[in-house]
């Protein structure tokens, strides 16, 4: 089964007034929605825009894998376990708050920050902290959050290039740019929206094909 969620249709967050937009695709904060709290290990996937000197103050955060993937611009992390580092597009960002951590989120550079953070449910709570930056990240490399039974693809294709879909028990699928078309239904996607694939058979050979220069982020999940 293949469910279209589409970019319109996430809930505004942030504080526009200080530079924070947020853009939910999952119920989130005072946005309530019973029927969209999480998708397999998925919790949150939240498109970020910081203006130049916005940010999130020190906040914590426990029993979940927060994996960022900075679209442009540059992001400041720094958190209770001594990390500290400066992300980059096309950079990979995983900290694993386990028990509990606290950090903050800032833009200090010169131009705006645009950023997707997706939120996972481990597999089994609690532990110590972790953090990781894996700097460049190579389409062919996926990269494993094993605390949560999940692989994140990253798929850059040219205008007409096409690739397979994980064939997974889920599958989410998030467009970051440019457009596509999914499947043999040829479901369109625009920037900012989202396919959830549920079912090894559904997802089997389910292409994705690409009307212009594209950027996915695509979760492969076991649903454990």
């Amino acid at each position: 089964m293949i469910d279209v969620r589409r970019s319109i249709d996430r809930y505004r967050g942030g504080e526009p007034g200080t530079g924070i937009e947020t853009f939910h695709a999952f119920s989130f904060g005072p946005h309530y929605d019973p029927d969209n709290l999480r998708f397999a290990a998925v919790l949150a996937c939240n498109e970020e825009r910081l203006a130049p000197g916005a940010g999130f103050d020190e906040h914590p955060h426990s029993h979940t894998e927060i994996v960022t993937w900075v679209v442009r611009g540059e992001l400041t992390h720094r958190d209770s376990a001594g990390h500290a580092s400066v992300v980059r597009a096309g950079d990979v960002q995983h900290l694993s708050a386990a028990g509990g951590v606290r950090h903050v989120e800032r833009n200090d550079g010169a131009d705006p920050l645009v950023f997707i953070q997706t939120w996972l449910s481990p597999l089994t709570p609690g532990g110590e902290p972790s953090y990781e930056v894996v700097h460049g990240i190579a389409d062919s490399t996926p990269y494993a959050i094993p605390a949560a039974g999940a692989l994140l693809h990253i798929r850059r294709l040219t205008p007409s290039e096409r690739t397979a879909l994980p064939a997974a028990p889920f599958v989410y699928v998030h467009l970051v740019r440019g457009e596509v078309r999914l499947g043999d239904e040829q479901l369109e996607l625009s920037e900012g929206d989202a396919a959830r694939i549920t079912g090894v058979e559904g997802a089997q050979g389910l292409e994705v094909v690409a009307d212009a220069g594209s950027e996915l982020l695509v979760w492969e999940m076991t649903g454990e």
